[in-house]
């Protein structure tokens, strides 16, 4: 049976036991919060695994170094959201501490991966002469253009 990349990688399994969590935790939520605050931790939740899956799909290793920070920015995110639910007294501050060492794991494989796709970045714009470089890039710098005195 196929399985794609991101299947094996095991930041990927941990963002999915952390959207897993998410979801169990939330289950307790107010009803009146099940478009609010609900929905906002599940999605951004869900978004770390998926961001994952996504920038593996990418061709380009700066591109998947890119998907790698939104997952970071979404795992960010959904702990943010707790920690709001907590002030609320959605759930409690004991529920917070037992996901945060889930959550260190987590940021750190993610950053890991991505701190690998930059070095594969790194390693093929130093050897490619073709790849411009932002400090080799020209820019023109226009003035007195029309309505802007």
């Amino acid at each position: 049976m196929f399985t794609f990349p991101f299947e094996k990688l095991e930041v990927h399994q941990l963002a999915l036991d952390f959207a897993d969590k998410i979801y169990d935790l939330t289950d307790e939520f107010p009803r009146d919060e099940k478009y609010g605050m609900v929905s906002q931790a599940r999605r951004s939740g869900a978004s770390v695994a998926a961001n994952i899956a996504e920038g593996s799909a990418r061709i380009s290793a700066k591109e998947q170094a890119r998907y790698s920070e939104i997952a970071y920015g979404s795992l960010a995110e959904t702990f943010s959201h707790l920690i709001a639910a907590q002030r609320r007294n959605y759930i409690d501050k004991e529920q917070i501490n037992q996901l945060r060492p889930l959550v260190f794991k987590l940021s750190a494989k993610i950053n890991g991966l991505r701190k690998s796709q930059m070095k594969r970045y790194s390693k093929k714009v130093n050897q490619d002469p073709h790849i411009l470089r932002e400090e080799e890039v020209a820019y023109n710098i226009v003035e007195n253009l029309p309505g802007t005195s």
